[in-house]
């Protein structure tokens, strides 16, 4: 499928405000989706796959403190910013605190929300790496596993969880770091308080001070008024600073500083605030090479490196993939409304076997894919995708003897032949995924990840439109 554009829903009340951040934003290159109060921007959110939501905090019918914890509880991940007037910051400071991700304050100017936006969606994209997916009930810190790396795992976690001690957990990408940082905070006496997370690696290096820290009124230029930082909405409970090792070197001093003495002083300010906060680091990049590179200081690594978590790659622990494609089998039955009970001994031999360069992300991936397509009970090795399998792509895949036979006599050349190849492709993808939703072309976006738009046109294009039902239309 051909790239789409990243999708946003804006909740508010008030026309003209909708107006001009539609216009805004469908300016920036997304694709906008508008709604006048919370219901109906969760009614919205259930049919479309977000990218972002902008809500206002107070709306008639269904507020925006309801539609955060709603939109959370569909999709944690998903970026939430919340649009509140200058009487109303508390409220807007307690939604950060319950997983918003920002907030604007009115008035705003353009570049401030395209500041938040592009951080929210880098964020978001960031996300989509690492593996956070909640684990079923009765997995022991909300992680699945009993092979003796996970076994190690749950040891430490049994001694540290509640503790003020700083850890820092490394690992490649995919294996789940964001998970234990949560396990952390939530068995620990500070599970009532905010957990914060932030992702250094999604904050342009200039910002990151007053993201870490928060800045007084007139700090700099859009700065219209005060904004605590993410060391004081966490204050009592846990912060998760992700990608710790993007972190420009000229702001680690000041991060060491917080950390040895839990205060700071905002941007722009005189005042010296103390916090009581358990931080808890995280990164896939060796911080020992960054060290000898001159790009990270040694003292920060030590003061975060009190309790080392290194999490392993999931062909380090292959015993624990049969469990994790069990989990990820129900998850999946329940989300695309299926009924695949299990996967067939070959097509296991092959998941236990292949390496997982994107770890536990890439086999959810791939046991999505799996059940969406899957058309028995069970999941057969013709279900898995080529480079699971081993298989080489044929480079005639989809592509007929006719087809050959014109490009062997010089009818056509190559780039014809594959975009011919790559049509076909789209259009069977597209078939099965309408096929799987009864032609319901708002599910079927959702399952194919794309803007509901962005089916339709496609549709268009390959002539689907016709007989494709028009539900959620």
């Amino acid at each position: 499928m051909l790239p789409e554009k990243k999708q946003v829903l804006i909740v508010d009340d008030e026309p003209n405000l909708r107006k001009i951040l539609s216009a805004q934003l469908t300016r920036d290159g997304y694709d906008v989706l508008t709604a006048e109060d919370g219901e109906q921007g969760l009614s919205l959110l259930r049919e479309h796959h977000l990218d972002l939501v902008i809500t206002d905090l107070r709306m008639p019918k269904v507020d925006g403190m309801t539609l955060l914890r709603e939109a959370l509880r569909e999709d944690r991940e998903l970026p939430i910013v919340m649009i509140t007037a200058h009487g109303t910051v508390d409220t807007a400071v307690e939604a950060l605190k319950l997983g918003a991700f920002d907030y604007l304050t009115k008035p705003f100017d353009k570049d401030e929300v395209r500041q938040i936006v592009a951080k929210a969606l880098k964020t978001r994209q960031l996300a989509g790496a690492d593996a956070t997916t909640q684990a079923a009930p009765g997995a022991r810190f909300g992680i699945i596993g009993t092979s003796g790396n996970i076994t190690d795992l749950y040891t430490v976690l049994e001694r540290v969880a509640d503790t003020p001690t700083t850890v820092l957990i490394t690992g490649e990408s995919g294996t789940g770091k964001e998970l234990v940082a949560r396990a952390l905070h939530e068995h620990s006496t500070r599970r009532d308080k905010p957990f914060i997370k932030v992702n250094c690696a999604a904050i342009p290096k200039e910002l990151i001070e007053s993201e870490l820290f928060g800045y007084e009124r007139g700090a700099f230029t859009g700065a219209v008024s005060s904004k605590p930082g993410r060391f004081e909405l966490a204050g009592a409970g846990t912060l998760f600073l992700d990608e710790i090792g993007e972190i420009p070197i000229e702001m680690q001093v000041k991060l060491l500083r917080a950390l040895q003495e839990s205060e700071f002083e905002r941007v722009g300010g005189i005042k010296t605030i103390r916090v009581d906060v358990r931080l808890v680091a995280a990164t896939n990049r060796d911080l020992k090479k960054l060290i000898a590179a001159g790009t990270f200081r040694e003292d920060l690594f030590y003061r975060l490196n009190v309790v080392p978590i290194r999490l392993p790659a999931l062909r380090e622990r292959a015993a624990d993939i049969p469990l994790l494609v069990e989990h990820f089998l129900g998850k999946f039955n329940e989300r695309l409304k299926k009924h695949v009970t299990g996967v067939e001994p070959e097509a296991m031999d092959i998941l236990s076997a292949y390496p997982w360069p994107g770890n536990i992300r890439e086999l959810e991936n791939v046991i999505e894919r799996a059940v969406l397509f899957c058309d028995t009970q069970t999941i057969r090795e013709g279900d898995l995708p080529h480079e699971v399998r081993g298989a080489p792509i044929s480079p005639t895949a989809h592509v007929t003897d006719v087809d050959l036979n014109a490009a062997f006599s010089g009818e056509g050349g190559l780039k014809e032949h594959v975009k011919v190849a790559m049509s076909r492709l789209e259009r069977d993808l597209v078939s099965r995924a309408l096929a799987q939703t009864n032609g319901n072309v708002t599910h079927a976006a959702r399952l194919l990840k794309i803007s509901r738009k962005g089916l339709q046109l496609k549709m268009k294009e390959l002539n689907l439109r016709e007989g494709a039902s028009e539900k959620g239309d």
